[in-house]
């Protein structure tokens, strides 16, 4: 069966970027790997850290571990960059882990499109640190983040 259709869809405008790159975020912010995955290929390949998946059920997997662990997730991605298929976007996203202790990630992620608007490519590169909860900046409720907060650079990140 062939992949269905994800909008917006190459070649890509600053709007459809942008478009693409606050859906991404929403279903992320969602922590729901099944749903995070149908924006990707059969056969995505991800480079997620140290980590490679390659397909849907690998992405599923990888996801799982991630929010299982990753307590409280909340992330914020900005376009970077982007030409008629391939976007660059720059995120941070905070969580917590079991025994209470904040951290703050931030990244860079190169991402490649198919025809249908598909991620086949993910290339992510992140750098945790821990944070004390008082320097936590992402508050809303778990989900969507509203579009009236501030964005990564607004918060200057």
């Amino acid at each position: 069966m062939a992949d269905a259709t994800r909008p917006p869809v190459p070649p890509f405008t600053w709007e459809t970027a942008t478009e693409k790159v606050r859906l991404a975020e929403d279903a992320w912010n969602s922590r729901d790997p099944q749903k995070v995955s149908q924006g990707y290929t059969m056969d995505s390949r991800w480079r997620n850290r140290s980590e490679f998946a390659t397909g849907r059920e690998a992405i599923v997997a990888l996801l799982t571990r991630k929010w299982n662990t990753e307590l409280d997730y909340r992330l914020i991605k900005e376009l970077w960059a982007y030409d008629a298929h391939r976007i660059a976007v720059r995120f941070a996203y905070e969580h917590r882990d079991d025994a209470g202790h904040w951290y703050r990630s931030y990244g860079n992620e190169n991402w490649e499109f198919d025809e249908n608007g598909l991620m086949h490519t993910r290339h992510a590169s992140i750098n945790t640190l821990p944070i004390a909860a008082s320097e936590r900046r992402y508050f809303w409720a778990l989900g969507r983040r509203p579009d009236d907060h501030p964005g990564l650079s607004d918060l200057g990140f």
